[in-house]
Protein backbone atom coordinates (compact mmCIF):
# COMPACT_ATOMS: atom_id res chain seq x y z
CA UNK A 1 0.00 0.00 0.00
CA UNK A 2 2.88 2.62 0.63
CA UNK A 3 4.92 1.72 -2.28
CA UNK A 4 1.38 2.24 -4.71
CA UNK A 5 0.74 5.09 -3.03
CA UNK A 6 4.15 6.40 -3.77
CA UNK A 7 4.22 5.53 -7.06
CA UNK A 8 0.55 7.68 -7.84
CA UNK A 9 2.54 10.97 -6.37
CA UNK A 10 2.73 14.20 -7.98
CA UNK A 11 6.48 14.31 -7.90
CA UNK A 12 6.41 10.44 -8.38
CA UNK A 13 9.46 7.47 -7.57
CA UNK A 14 9.16 5.39 -10.43
CA UNK A 15 9.88 1.79 -10.42
CA UNK A 16 13.11 2.47 -12.13
CA UNK A 17 14.21 4.70 -9.93
CA UNK A 18 13.60 1.52 -7.31
CA UNK A 19 16.22 -0.81 -9.63
CA UNK A 20 19.01 2.42 -10.27
CA UNK A 21 20.10 3.19 -6.32
CA UNK A 22 21.37 6.70 -8.30
CA UNK A 23 18.33 8.05 -9.93
CA UNK A 24 16.12 7.07 -6.36
CA UNK A 25 18.74 9.06 -4.41
CA UNK A 26 18.19 12.55 -6.42
CA UNK A 27 14.03 11.64 -6.59
CA UNK A 28 13.83 11.15 -2.94
CA UNK A 29 16.05 14.43 -2.62
CA UNK A 30 13.99 16.64 -4.92
CA UNK A 31 10.98 15.06 -3.32
CA UNK A 32 11.98 16.22 0.17
CA UNK A 33 12.97 19.54 -0.93
CA UNK A 34 9.87 20.35 -2.37
CA UNK A 35 7.69 18.80 1.42
CA UNK A 36 9.94 20.88 3.41
CA UNK A 37 9.31 23.81 1.15
CA UNK A 38 5.51 23.29 1.70
CA UNK A 39 4.49 22.28 -1.59
CA UNK A 40 0.90 20.98 -1.73
CA UNK A 41 2.27 17.92 -3.80
CA UNK A 42 3.66 16.30 -0.70
CA UNK A 43 0.52 15.86 0.36
CA UNK A 44 -2.06 14.65 -1.97
CA UNK A 45 -5.99 14.62 -2.07
CA UNK A 46 -7.25 11.57 -0.10
CA UNK A 47 -3.77 10.46 1.09
CA UNK A 48 -3.90 8.50 4.95
CA UNK A 49 -0.82 9.90 5.30
CA UNK A 50 0.06 13.20 7.44
CA UNK A 51 2.93 15.72 6.34
CA UNK A 52 4.90 13.94 9.40
CA UNK A 53 3.99 10.39 8.24
CA UNK A 54 5.06 11.15 4.63
CA UNK A 55 8.80 13.13 5.52
CA UNK A 56 9.52 9.32 8.18
CA UNK A 57 8.99 7.41 4.80
CA UNK A 58 10.87 9.17 3.04
CA UNK A 59 13.85 8.95 5.19
CA UNK A 60 13.37 5.82 5.91
CA UNK A 61 13.64 4.79 1.53
CA UNK A 62 16.90 7.19 1.60
CA UNK A 63 18.72 5.94 4.61
CA UNK A 64 18.02 2.14 2.81
CA UNK A 65 19.39 3.61 -0.70
CA UNK A 66 22.28 5.27 1.09
CA UNK A 67 22.79 1.48 2.45
CA UNK A 68 22.06 -0.17 -1.35
CA UNK A 69 24.74 1.86 -2.86
CA UNK A 70 27.30 1.68 0.20
CA UNK A 71 27.15 -2.56 -0.09
CA UNK A 72 27.55 -2.45 -4.41
CA UNK A 73 30.73 -3.82 -5.61
CA UNK A 74 32.85 -0.88 -6.58
CA UNK A 75 33.37 -0.52 -10.47
CA UNK A 76 36.48 -2.43 -11.50
CA UNK A 77 37.17 0.58 -13.76
CA UNK A 78 36.82 3.46 -11.43
CA UNK A 79 38.67 1.15 -9.04
CA UNK A 80 41.55 1.06 -11.47
CA UNK A 81 41.30 4.31 -12.07
CA UNK A 82 41.92 5.35 -8.73
CA UNK A 83 44.52 3.09 -7.83
CA UNK A 84 47.12 5.42 -10.22
CA UNK A 85 48.84 8.12 -9.57
CA UNK A 86 49.94 10.89 -12.70
CA UNK A 87 52.94 9.44 -15.09
CA UNK A 88 56.02 11.01 -14.81
CA UNK A 89 58.36 11.05 -17.35
CA UNK A 90 61.96 8.43 -17.22
CA UNK A 91 63.93 9.86 -19.78
CA UNK A 92 63.47 13.64 -20.59
CA UNK A 93 64.55 13.16 -24.03
CA UNK A 94 67.75 15.22 -23.51
CA UNK A 95 70.21 13.48 -21.88
CA UNK A 96 70.94 10.11 -19.77
CA UNK A 97 69.99 12.42 -16.42
CA UNK A 98 68.46 9.58 -13.97
CA UNK A 99 70.08 6.39 -15.86
CA UNK A 100 73.57 4.82 -15.51
CA UNK A 101 75.00 2.13 -18.12
CA UNK A 102 78.37 2.46 -20.68
CA UNK A 103 78.24 5.67 -21.97
CA UNK A 104 80.03 3.86 -25.00
CA UNK A 105 77.06 1.56 -26.14
CA UNK A 106 73.86 4.02 -25.24
CA UNK A 107 73.62 7.53 -26.27
CA UNK A 108 70.73 9.95 -26.89
CA UNK A 109 69.92 10.95 -30.59
CA UNK A 110 66.58 12.48 -32.09
CA UNK A 111 64.84 12.55 -28.23
CA UNK A 112 65.75 8.74 -28.24
CA UNK A 113 67.92 6.44 -26.17
CA UNK A 114 69.97 4.50 -28.93
CA UNK A 115 71.96 1.33 -27.54
CA UNK A 116 74.37 -0.34 -29.66
CA UNK A 117 75.41 0.62 -33.23
CA UNK A 118 75.07 -0.38 -36.71
CA UNK A 119 79.31 -0.24 -37.60
CA UNK A 120 80.34 -2.86 -35.33
CA UNK A 121 79.63 -6.17 -33.55
CA UNK A 122 78.33 -6.25 -30.44
CA UNK A 123 80.54 -8.06 -27.67
CA UNK A 124 77.93 -8.88 -24.91
CA UNK A 125 74.60 -7.72 -23.41
CA UNK A 126 74.45 -3.98 -22.30
CA UNK A 127 71.84 -2.56 -20.24
CA UNK A 128 71.28 1.28 -19.63
CA UNK A 129 69.54 1.16 -16.05
CA UNK A 130 67.15 3.15 -13.89
CA UNK A 131 68.65 4.78 -10.16
CA UNK A 132 66.03 3.69 -8.82
CA UNK A 133 63.96 0.82 -8.15
CA UNK A 134 59.73 0.31 -9.28
CA UNK A 135 57.55 -2.43 -7.93
CA UNK A 136 54.04 -1.39 -8.91
CA UNK A 137 54.23 0.54 -12.27
CA UNK A 138 52.75 0.39 -15.57
CA UNK A 139 55.07 1.54 -18.58
CA UNK A 140 54.65 2.95 -21.46
CA UNK A 141 57.16 3.68 -24.35
CA UNK A 142 57.73 3.19 -27.98
CA UNK A 143 60.60 1.54 -29.66
CA UNK A 144 62.10 0.30 -32.48
CA UNK A 145 64.97 -1.71 -33.48
CA UNK A 146 67.46 -1.70 -36.73
CA UNK A 147 69.72 -4.19 -38.06
CA UNK A 148 69.91 -7.44 -38.97
CA UNK A 149 68.75 -10.04 -36.20
CA UNK A 150 68.59 -7.34 -33.56
CA UNK A 151 67.74 -8.03 -29.88
CA UNK A 152 66.77 -6.07 -27.59
CA UNK A 153 64.57 -5.81 -24.54
CA UNK A 154 63.53 -4.09 -21.30
CA UNK A 155 64.45 -5.51 -17.82
CA UNK A 156 61.31 -5.01 -14.80
CA UNK A 157 61.84 -5.72 -11.37
CA UNK A 158 65.50 -6.50 -12.20
CA UNK A 159 69.23 -5.85 -10.36
CA UNK A 160 72.59 -6.05 -11.85
CA UNK A 161 74.85 -8.57 -11.10
CA UNK A 162 77.72 -7.27 -8.97
CA UNK A 163 81.35 -7.25 -10.86
CA UNK A 164 79.70 -8.19 -14.39
CA UNK A 165 77.56 -6.59 -17.01
CA UNK A 166 74.74 -8.72 -16.89
CA UNK A 167 71.30 -7.89 -15.41
CA UNK A 168 68.94 -10.26 -13.37
CA UNK A 169 65.26 -10.45 -13.66
CA UNK A 170 62.11 -10.01 -15.46
CA UNK A 171 62.38 -9.08 -19.42
CA UNK A 172 59.87 -7.59 -22.20
CA UNK A 173 61.60 -9.49 -24.75
CA UNK A 174 62.22 -7.77 -28.40
CA UNK A 175 63.68 -9.25 -31.59
CA UNK A 176 62.85 -11.96 -33.97
CA UNK A 177 61.37 -15.20 -32.19
CA UNK A 178 60.99 -13.21 -29.18
CA UNK A 179 58.89 -10.10 -29.79
CA UNK A 180 56.41 -9.57 -27.42
CA UNK A 181 57.30 -12.27 -25.21
CA UNK A 182 58.62 -12.15 -20.82
CA UNK A 183 61.94 -13.75 -20.59
CA UNK A 184 63.59 -14.17 -16.97
CA UNK A 185 67.06 -12.78 -18.06
CA UNK A 186 70.27 -14.78 -16.23
CA UNK A 187 67.96 -16.40 -13.77
CA UNK A 188 65.76 -19.18 -15.37
CA UNK A 189 66.98 -17.98 -18.55
CA UNK A 190 64.34 -18.98 -20.62
CA UNK A 191 60.77 -17.45 -21.91
CA UNK A 192 57.75 -17.26 -18.99
CA UNK A 193 55.24 -16.72 -21.50
CA UNK A 194 55.10 -15.80 -25.05
CA UNK A 195 52.57 -14.43 -28.04
CA UNK A 196 50.85 -16.48 -30.89
CA UNK A 197 53.31 -15.73 -33.46
CA UNK A 198 50.62 -14.97 -36.51
CA UNK A 199 48.13 -12.66 -34.08
CA UNK A 200 51.44 -10.55 -33.72
CA UNK A 201 52.73 -10.21 -37.21
CA UNK A 202 49.41 -8.77 -37.96
CA UNK A 203 50.22 -5.47 -35.52
CA UNK A 204 54.12 -5.14 -34.97
CA UNK A 205 55.36 -2.69 -37.85
CA UNK A 206 59.09 -4.22 -38.32
CA UNK A 207 62.45 -1.23 -38.62
CA UNK A 208 59.11 1.23 -37.61
CA UNK A 209 57.98 2.81 -34.51
CA UNK A 210 56.17 0.48 -32.25
CA UNK A 211 54.33 1.07 -28.75
CA UNK A 212 54.96 -1.05 -25.87
CA UNK A 213 52.72 -0.88 -22.48
CA UNK A 214 54.07 -2.96 -19.68
CA UNK A 215 52.31 -3.31 -16.16
CA UNK A 216 53.44 -4.86 -13.30
CA UNK A 217 51.03 -5.43 -10.39
CA UNK A 218 51.59 -7.68 -7.29
CA UNK A 219 52.80 -11.17 -8.34
CA UNK A 220 51.04 -10.33 -12.06
CA UNK A 221 52.72 -8.77 -15.39
CA UNK A 222 51.40 -8.33 -18.53
CA UNK A 223 52.46 -6.78 -21.69
CA UNK A 224 51.16 -5.26 -24.90
CA UNK A 225 52.56 -4.32 -28.24
CA UNK A 226 50.52 -2.03 -30.35
CA UNK A 227 47.38 -2.67 -28.28
CA UNK A 228 47.39 -6.13 -28.75
CA UNK A 229 47.77 -8.34 -25.21
CA UNK A 230 51.19 -10.09 -25.91
CA UNK A 231 51.39 -12.12 -22.28
CA UNK A 232 49.42 -12.42 -19.19
CA UNK A 233 52.27 -14.24 -16.31
CA UNK A 234 50.93 -14.45 -12.29
CA UNK A 235 54.70 -15.08 -10.87
CA UNK A 236 53.95 -18.72 -8.98
CA UNK A 237 57.29 -18.29 -6.84
CA UNK A 238 57.10 -16.31 -3.98
CA UNK A 239 60.57 -16.41 -3.17
CA UNK A 240 61.32 -13.69 -6.45
CA UNK A 241 61.72 -10.39 -5.48
CA UNK A 242 58.84 -8.01 -7.06
CA UNK A 243 60.73 -4.80 -7.30
CA UNK A 244 63.65 -3.80 -8.54
CA UNK A 245 65.24 -1.25 -11.74
CA UNK A 246 64.03 -0.94 -14.88
CA UNK A 247 66.47 -0.72 -18.05
CA UNK A 248 66.58 -0.67 -21.55
CA UNK A 249 68.57 -3.90 -23.45
CA UNK A 250 70.67 -4.36 -26.33
CA UNK A 251 71.23 -7.70 -26.80
CA UNK A 252 75.40 -8.45 -27.99
CA UNK A 253 75.28 -9.87 -31.25
CA UNK A 254 75.74 -8.43 -34.68
CA UNK A 255 75.80 -4.38 -35.75
CA UNK A 256 72.48 -3.32 -34.24
CA UNK A 257 70.89 -0.74 -32.59
CA UNK A 258 67.44 -0.38 -30.18
CA UNK A 259 66.10 2.84 -30.05
CA UNK A 260 63.66 3.99 -26.84
CA UNK A 261 61.24 7.11 -26.92
CA UNK A 262 58.62 8.09 -24.71
CA UNK A 263 59.07 6.57 -20.97
CA UNK A 264 56.81 6.87 -19.16
CA UNK A 265 55.75 5.47 -15.46
CA UNK A 266 52.49 5.39 -13.84
CA UNK A 267 52.89 4.09 -10.46
CA UNK A 268 50.07 1.58 -9.38
CA UNK A 269 49.20 0.36 -5.79
CA UNK A 270 49.55 -2.93 -4.64
CA UNK A 271 46.04 -5.36 -6.16
CA UNK A 272 44.20 -6.70 -2.79
CA UNK A 273 44.94 -9.99 -4.52
CA UNK A 274 48.59 -9.42 -4.45
CA UNK A 275 48.55 -8.15 -0.76
CA UNK A 276 47.06 -11.30 0.30
CA UNK A 277 49.29 -13.56 -1.56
Amino acid sequence: MIEDWFFRRERRISRNDLAEPGRLLVSLQVSSENCWAGRRCCRPSGSPFSFQRDIQVRYFLFVVASLVLLCLPPDPVFAQQQDAKDPVTLFNGRDLDGWEGDSNWFRVQDGAIVGGNLQQKIPHNFFLATKKDYADFELTLEFRLLGTGTNAGIQLRSRRIPDHHEMIGYQADLGQSYWGALYDESRRNKILAAPDAQQLAKVLKKDDWNHYRIRCQGRRIQLWINDLQTVDYTEQDQSLEQTGLIAVQIHGGPPGEAWYRNLKLRSLAASAAAKQQ
